[in-house]
């Protein structure tokens, strides 16, 4: 099975960052919005933008924080009806060189070992890039109500009144009646 690539894609080259940080306003267009539905099995993405400010920091890290929002299509698994839902993710990452990754990971493990406040690990520069648009994708989808419902929608279960003929044993008490002979019931030597 091949992997769909990422819908939405927006390289920043590291080394193009500078010293000060930069700032990068994202909004997906109509192609980059039908793959985000199509690969994340929503009905659609109606609009999606994020916004991001990319500081280095130390070691050759870069703290990526910024805002997604999004308006998505999709459908109501009490009434199958289309509903529409709003996104509005914080982002707060760091990303770091690839060797720093098991070392950093490390430090994430010894802190949930001391009861502290367990920071998330970082993400790998790939290539010397971080990708934007694949924070942004990633964010929304981890967003998505998986099983999103109407506000008014209340799930009734179908009652039915119970018929007698209709218990586990109706089909072998049907069996069995149909097993005796004709004149079973009378008592013998009359």
């Amino acid at each position: 099975m091949t992997e769909k690539p990422d819908p939405w894609r927006v390289p920043i080259a590291v080394l193009q960052i500078p010293d000060t940080g930069l700032h990068r306003d994202l909004e997906a267009g109509e192609a980059t919005r039908h793959a985000v539905a199509d690969i994340g099995g929503l009905r659609e993405v109606l609009s999606a933008h994020a916004s991001f400010d990319v500081t280095p920091k130390s070691g050759g890290r870069y703290h990526v924080t910024g805002q997604v929002r999004a308006r998505i299509g999709q459908t109501c698994v009490v009434t199958l009806e289309p509903i529409e839902s709003d996104i509005d993710e914080p982002i707060d990452m760091i990303f770091a060189p690839p060797e720093q990754i098991p070392e950093l990971s490390d430090l994430v493990d010894d802190a949930a070992e001391n009861n502290e406040e367990i920071p998330d690990p970082p993400e790998p520069i790939e290539n010397g890039i971080i990708d934007l648009g694949k924070v942004a994708t990633d964010a929304l989808y981890l967003a998505v109500d998986p099983y999103p419902r109407k506000p008014d929608a209340v799930f009734e279960p179908l009652v039915e009144a119970a018929d007698p003929e209709d218990h586990p044993f109706a089909a072998l008490k049907a069996l069995k009646a149909e097993a005796k002979p004709a004149g079973a019931n009378k008592p013998k030597g009359k």
